[in-house]
């Protein structure tokens, strides 16, 4: 299978750290680091028992929503499909509250009865994973309507997969979104697998950043495990939103090291395929060479960012572990709100 493999892959010359510092770098690499860790651990979880319903998993694509969050103002939005807890966690929601809402919890985001693909967070922005494939797209562009009604200058980002591209709705989500320019960046996660579809086989045109074209939405392909070429596409993006040109289309191409969820064995790839983007365009091992040849990090500051995520794991998963169950009285809230 081909596979597009950009310049600043592994292995080739670096780049600068563009829109970084030395700071907003390691938070980066934090932040990355602490989604591929909680995202190990829900697996653990998972074959535990501790976590019923589906669960996917955001292993392998951490450098796309870390880059675009870093590019992101307080009163942006984001909102996403079921592939969540990454996209939380780089909103800066409490991991804890994240674990517990895994393991049906009343610790949780959405007190333990939304599970992995259902909690949000209107304090941090975060509009809530979606179970229905493309279905968030379209309430993106109303959340988008809402920052133009209001004035805020906020952007909302949506994010959806490859599979989700090829949905009908996305495209009426399009047409009104150019038609009343509203500020949203619609933002295509190709990992090139729509469950156990490949895009090879699922789509007859896989060069989704022109889907926007026939609405005159500008759309950019660009390397997902690229933590710096992400940001640099994200501060186009949203400075094309923000400014009141209208929507931007950004298409990442990046990859799931797991299956589609956790029932899937992802037996449509081989081992070799993907050891070779493990060892070859890992998006955190890129961030940290980087680190170490552009930005002068030593491996010490970086171990010593590993301790505290180990840390800061021990104690997720001992409150998603000792947080109570919901009471019973829980079946009958949060069903209907009287406007």
């Amino acid at each position: 299978m081909q596979r597009v493999v950009q310049a600043s892959s592994l292995g080739t010359k670096v780049n600068s750290l563009g829109a970084f510092d030395k700071n907003s770098f390691l938070k980066a690499y934090t932040q990355m680091v602490l989604i591929r860790r909680f995202e190990e651990r829900a697996a653990q979880l998972y074959g535990m028992g501790l976590i019923g319903g589906f669960c996917h998993l955001y292993i392998g694509q951490e450098a796309v929503v870390v880059g675009i969050q870093s590019a992101m103002q307080s009163q942006d939005t984001v909102i996403t499909s079921y592939r969540d807890h990454g996209h939380m966690l780089a909103c800066d929601m409490d991991p804890r509250g994240v674990m517990a809402e895994l393991t049906g919890r009343s610790g949780g985001y959405s007190k333990g009865k939304g599970g992995s693909m259902h909690m949000f967070s209107r304090e941090k922005g975060f509009y809530g994973g979606h179970g229905i494939v493309g279905a968030q797209v379209p309430i993106g562009a109303g959340l988008a309507f809402a920052h133009k009604y209001k004035g805020d200058n906020g952007v909302c980002v949506a994010y959806l997969g490859d599979g989700a591209a090829n949905q009908g709705q996305v495209y009426e989500a399009f047409n009104m979104a150019a038609l009343w320019k509203l500020p949203v960046v619609f933002v295509i996660e190709n990992n090139e697998y729509a469950m156990g579809t490949s895009t090879a086989r699922g789509t007859s045109n896989p060069n989704f950043e022109n889907r926007g074209e026939p609405w005159g939405i500008p759309g950019k392909l660009v390397d997902g495990m690229d933590l710096i070429k992400v940001r640099e596409a994200a501060d186009w993006a949203l400075d094309n939103a923000r400014s009141g040109k209208g929507p931007a289309l950004l298409h990442f191409k990046t990859y799931r090291y797991r299956g589609h969820s956790m029932s899937d064995p992802a037996k449509y790839r081989t081992k070799e395929e993907v050891e070779e983007v493990k060892t070859q365009r890992d998006a955190i091992d890129f961030v940290r060479n980087l680190g170490i040849s552009d930005a002068k990090i030593t491996e010490v500051e970086f171990e010593a960012i590993e301790k505290q995520i180990r840390d800061t794991m021990k104690e997720v998963m001992d409150f998603a572990k000792s947080s109570p169950e919901p009471d019973l009285s829980e079946l009958y809230t949060d069903v209907l709100v009287e406007a």
